[in-house]
């Protein structure tokens, strides 16, 4: 078979990327169900399995593999860095000819990475899989998500596929672009649709998870989400830079209908409930105004100080590699 007798020391034709965390419950069906496709594929392969930073025996299980199959391979981070470093750390790590980005809980079929190779060799050089429906999640989320799509639609330079996500093929040459990227707040789904290059779609349906429970709770899709709104636009600068317009705009109007009250129709205007109003509004302006500059001045802070995107404790299963190798 074509993807068991290539060298290890060849870079492979596809290159999985598995981001993990605390996924130990889902490991034994990941790679029995991947086993079953990819040998059925003519391809040589990878399985970079990226650990970010678990707490059970993620690590312990991987290894395990290994040494049963060396073509999968860990990269196990010092800490929890998060999803986006995750990818971003498989896919310095994947030395084929492109790569794939796969979930860990099987809510990812691997039976569409046939249908993604197929698209590449036709030429495709990024084959975006999108779910076919929300039906299995909240109303809120798929709300939440309907908001997000749309206000980064209107605000940002680069569009986002509705219902892409992660998963998706990704050519070597678009990877070595993302890999050249070195900017810290990473909004994966963003710098893929900023890349550009030739790009098809392909529906799947979403799996249930096999076992565990998902990472992502209402504040880290809060914080993606403002991760890349600002990565992506500097509207919400320009719009506080408009609001103040209006508002100083408000306040001239209004002190010029105190001078007539006062000054040529002699009315008496009661003060402070007027200035407790327009205190307690502008106070609240300027602290959402401070709040959106505080967000992208805290990205400059991140990037002016040049810290690594993350740190490996150990990788495994990357020995054979030589350094003159294309990465």
């Amino acid at each position: 078979m074509t993807n068991s007798s290539a060298s290890p020391f060849s870079p492979p034709i596809l290159s999985l990327v598995v981001p993990m965390f605390n996924e130990a419950g889902n490991l034994d069906g990941l790679f029995d169900r991947l086993a079953q496709v990819l040998g059925g594929l003519d391809a040589s392969y990878e399985i970079v399995c990226v650990d970010d930073g678990s707490s059970d025996d993620t690590v312990a299980r991987v290894v395990d593999h290994h040494g049963r199959d060396p073509r999968i391979k860990l990269v196990e981070l010092s800490r929890n860095f998060g999803k986006e470093l995750a990818l971003t750390a498989g896919l310095k790590h994947a030395r084929g000819r492109c790569v794939v980005m796969i979930d860990a809980d099987l809510q990812h079929p691997p039976e569409v990475i046939g249908e993604m190779l197929e698209k590449w060799r036709e030429g495709y050089e990024m084959v975006i899989a999108v779910r076919r429906g929300r039906d299995d999640e909240s109303a809120f989320k798929r709300s939440a998500a309907k908001v997000f799509y749309e206000l980064f639609g209107r605000v940002s330079e680069v569009q986002l596929p509705r219902g892409a996500g992660d998963f998706r093929l990704l050519d070597r040459k678009v990877v070595d672009v993302l890999n050249a990227m070195p900017e810290h707040t990473r909004f994966m789904k963003g710098l893929y649709a900023w890349v550009g290059f030739r790009q098809v779609t392909i529906p799947y349906d979403v799996a249930p998870r096999a076992a565990g429970q998902t990472k992502f709770n209402a504040f880290r899709l809060w914080r993606l989400a403002i991760d890349g709104i600002t990565s992506f636009t500097s509207v919400p600068l320009k719009v506080w830079t408009f609001a103040g317009m209006l508002v100083a705009a408000f306040a001239l109007l209004y002190g010029l209908l105190f001078i007539v009250k006062t000054l040529i129709l002699g009315i008496d205007v009661p003060g402070y409930p007027s200035l407790i109003v327009a205190i307690t509004f502008f106070s609240g302006v300027q602290l959402i105004s401070l709040g959106v500059i505080g967000e992208y001045l805290g990205r400059v802070f991140s990037e002016v100080k040049q810290r690594p995107l993350f740190v490996v404790r150990q990788a495994v299963g990357f020995e054979a590699e030589t350094k003159d190798e294309p990465r």
